[in-house]
């Protein structure tokens, strides 16, 4: 749903997971998710509800600028949490949205509240730094923090 009257809250974007794709995840089947061999390294949970504002604000920066947040190293996962309470009281949730990111089934961090573009993907470039063995492809900018 849109909402051009209310320029501090954007609207969801009714094509966000469209255009860019998480994949789905229930409380149920998290646990095995993040335990898939062959994936990339890092997982960001995105917890998220409908008609949040905030999680608005976060989905549209994203889509402002997509390319900034795809990482060979990191594969997004996401749940509505309003429709999974289970996943709201297995991270004791005060509040949305939140980022969990995990190295493969280790719980690394979170990020709640949106930080910001710069922030975030400041945090996660940190984190793909620090994997082990981690080299930078060659020809790939080095990410750095931009506030936006």
């Amino acid at each position: 749903m849109s909402n051009p009257g209310n320029p501090a809250n954007p609207g969801t974007p009714p094509d966000f997971f469209t255009r860019f794709p998480m994949r789905e995840v229930s409380s149920a089947e998290l646990d095995s998710v993040l335990a898939e061999e062959g994936v990339p390294p890092l997982s960001i949970l995105f917890l998220w509800g409908r008609d949040c504002p905030n999680c608005d604000i976060a989905k549209h920066a994203i889509l402002s600028a997509p390319p900034r947040f795809i990482w060979p190293e990191v594969r997004w996962l996401h749940d509505n949490v309003y429709d999974d309470m289970e996943m709201a009281n297995r991270f004791s949730l005060h509040g949305i949205p939140v980022f969990f990111v995990f190295r493969g089934k280790r719980l690394i961090g979170k990020m709640t509240s949106w930080p910001g573009i710069g922030d975030f993907t400041n945090v996660i470039a940190g984190q793909i730094a620090a994997l082990p063995g981690y080299h930078p492809p060659p020809g790939r900018p080095k990410l750095t923090l931009v506030k936006g």
